[in-house]
């Protein structure tokens, strides 16, 4: 489906660890072979996000093989201390990311927030400028880059490969602001890659959806904790606008 404020962009990075938690129970972290759709969505997010709106990840391609390497860290204890742990890491990675932005229905105080040019044109740039905020592939030691693309084009090392299935897999979170039940909720699919692209279902088509545990969303009122910025952006004009002003 083609969504006309579908954006895409291409991350890259040195290493990445999307962490199955199966493997966190113990101490360590072992890397998924392909990011999740909720470490897709964090990258977006740090490109640019505004509680007005959700993004959603439509695809992403794999564009260099799955390789990975093992590492000793030194993580602090929670009760001081160093302990020894295994991170596997997944190297030299390149994807690229098709995403698009619908609104937070379950946000009536943001509704004058709602303008679809404005945050459009915005997240381009913000494509262009390699994101708003730091970005990383999993965890914060994978650094990341972003710059535009155009989803589709190039060589990838998986595009003659016609399936490759990864079993139950990590979707993601659905936050209470995102499902309107105050809840915390921990998603899980069943992904296939065709030809280099894994395509995302929908958050809600997720066949496994697990309580974490009940939580109330954060709430915005003008004047104390939230800064009513859409008029600027009528003001200034889409186009001709500082993407620090909003």
């Amino acid at each position: 489906m083609k969504y006309s404020n579908s954006v895409s962009f291409l991350v890259y990075g040195r290493m990445a660890l999307f962490s199955d938690p199966i493997t966190r129970a113990g101490g360590e972290k072992c890397s998924y072979q392909v990011p999740t759709y909720q470490a897709l969505k964090g990258v977006t997010e740090s490109i640019y996000w505004k509680p007005t709106l959700m993004w959603y990840i439509d695809a992403v391609r794999v564009l260099k093989p799955i390789t990975s390497r093992s590492e000793g860290i030194r993580p602090i204890n929670y009760g001081g201390g160093n302990t020894l742990s295994i991170y596997t890491y997944l190297t030299d990675v390149a994807y690229q990311v098709k995403a698009h932005f619908e609104w937070n229905e379950n946000r009536p105080d943001l509704a004058n927030d709602r303008n679809e040019n404005k945050h459009y044109f915005i997240a381009k740039r913000m494509i262009e400028c390699g994101g708003r905020r730091d970005v990383f592939l999993g965890t914060r030691e994978c650094q990341a880059y972003v710059e535009p693309c155009e989803f589709g084009s190039g060589k990838g090392a998986f595009d003659d490969l016609p399936e490759l299935s990864f079993g139950l897999m990590f979707h993601g979170f659905t936050y209470p602001d995102e499902n309107g039940k105050n809840l915390l909720q921990a998603r899980f699919w069943y992904p296939k890659m065709r030809n280099g692209v894994i395509e995302f279902c929908r958050p809600e088509e997720c066949p496994v959806i697990r309580t974490v545990k009940k939580q109330k969303p954060k709430q915005f009122s003008e004047g104390k904790n939230l800064t009513c910025c859409d008029f600027l952006a009528e003001e200034a004009g889409y186009n001709g606008m500082d993407a620090k002003t909003v």
